[in-house]
């Protein structure tokens, strides 16, 4: 990713130079940077008033409810985690900040969800070394996170002028769908085809 991000700009360089446009380049470096920043601190306030009203949500209970609600699926993808444990517990609390599409704010939770994972499978005398299922299927949910109330985007959308910036709902929710049953229907399929070669 380094190198990724290493080699971009110097293409640009190269390209302006080569066209002749480097003055072109030099300003859209000094007004992109600007719009950038302008966006980090629109979308600041914004994220700040998600994360608040998930704190309030946690507070007045309904996030434990939600998670109560999705401890049934919970215990249906992470076979091997221990119920009612630790690492269930935050792994709902990661899926509800991520229905409610508070990407920044699951991330804590997510990554607390994949430490408490390997503690389990540590105390259980596994190979800590190694991504387990559950691991893998932890990050899978995350990356293609099912999101009722995309506030992310959303967020996006009104800080580059949108009018109606959730009216994305409908595409969310279909996308969304999708996206998860995809993601965790390939990591079983993968999951059982590695357990499958191990034995053999």
């Amino acid at each position: 990713m380094k190198i990724i991000l290493l080699i971009i700009p110097i293409v640009s360089l190269i390209f302006s130079a080569v066209n002749g446009r480097m003055s072109e380049l030099s300003a859209n470096i000094l007004s992109k940077s600007g719009e950038a920043v302008e966006l980090v601190i629109s979308l600041c306030g914004i994220m700040c008033f998600w994360s608040g009203l998930m704190k309030v949500a946690e507070r007045a209970g309904l996030t434990d409810k939600l998670s109560r609600l999705l401890s049934p699926i919970v215990g249906l993808l992470f076979r091997k985690i221990k119920r009612g444990g630790r690492a269930a517990g935050l792994i709902t609390l990661n899926l509800a900040a991520n229905i409610l599409g508070l990407g920044n704010a699951s991330t804590p939770l997510g990554i607390a969800a994949m430490k408490a994972i390997s503690e389990e499978n540590e105390q259980n005398g596994e190979n800590v070394d190694a991504a387990t299922d559950d691991m893998i299927m932890l990050a899978v949910l995350n990356t293609a996170s099912l999101q009722i109330l995309p506030a992310t985007a959303a967020a996006l959308r009104a800080a580059n002028g949108s009018a109606k910036p959730f009216d994305i709902l409908p595409c969310v929710w279909i996308v969304s769908v999708y996206s998860v049953t995809a993601a965790v229907v390939s990591a079983k399929i993968m999951g059982y085809i590695s357990r499958k070669r191990e034995r053999m």
